[in-house]
């Protein structure tokens, strides 16, 4: 299916925007297949782009020095990643995007995205609700963690996530919630939940 036609249907992704608004958009991203296990972006490479998945799972994972993994965030395509002036710096990833399975991913450069929201208040629009959206995600996560206990934090990550549960290796699960992968076990496995 040719992307114009994506951005044009799927309103989860690009919201109100206009069919010409969407078609300059089409013609600037680039689809590719990607398979399981490929990275869209590497923590500590460069990074320059903007992301969407059409189809497919990938995690956002931040590693520590002694090579641990914390996964930091959860898509599920179609979707829009977290844009690029919120998981960089100084040009580098600041987390790695791995693909959980065999997906369909659009990229463009992020500069040429801010020159498609300068030239169009729509396309600024869209991509400003896409950044609103993302930290609103984030700040829940974050409070969810400082404010909730273990078996309440499950809670909200049912909520929030509704078939993340059956999606993703629990122990990225586990590692999201702040939690062991054995007090997630624990916890799914009591009668309570």
């Amino acid at each position: 299916m040719a992307i114009a036609s994506r951005f044009q249907r799927d309103r989860r992704i690009f919201g109100d925007l206009a069919a010409a608004d969407a078609r300059v958009l089409a013609e600037a991203f680039e689809v590719k297949v990607r398979p399981k296990a490929d990275f869209l972006a590497r923590q500590g490479e460069p990074d320059a782009m903007e992301y969407i998945l059409f189809s497919g799972k990938v995690v956002s994972l931040i590693g520590d020095a002694d090579g641990r993994e914390m996964c930091v965030g959860f898509y599920v395509g179609p979707c829009v990643i977290t844009p690029n002036l919120a998981r960089a710096a100084d040009s580098k990833s600041l987390v790695s995007l791995k693909l959980e399975s065999d997906g369909q991913a659009a990229s463009v450069s992020a500069a040429a995205l801010l020159e498609l929201m300068r030239g169009s208040s729509a396309i600024e629009a869209w991509a400003n609700a896409v950044l609103r959206d993302e930290l609103a995600r984030k700040t829940a996560r974050e409070w969810s963690l400082a404010a909730l206990k273990a078996k309440e934090r499950l809670e909200w990550f049912r909520k929030q996530y509704p078939d993340h549960e059956t999606l993703f290796n629990h122990s990225q699960i586990s590692s999201f919630l702040g939690m062991t992968p054995v007090t997630l076990s624990r916890l799914r496995n009591s009668g309570g939940l």
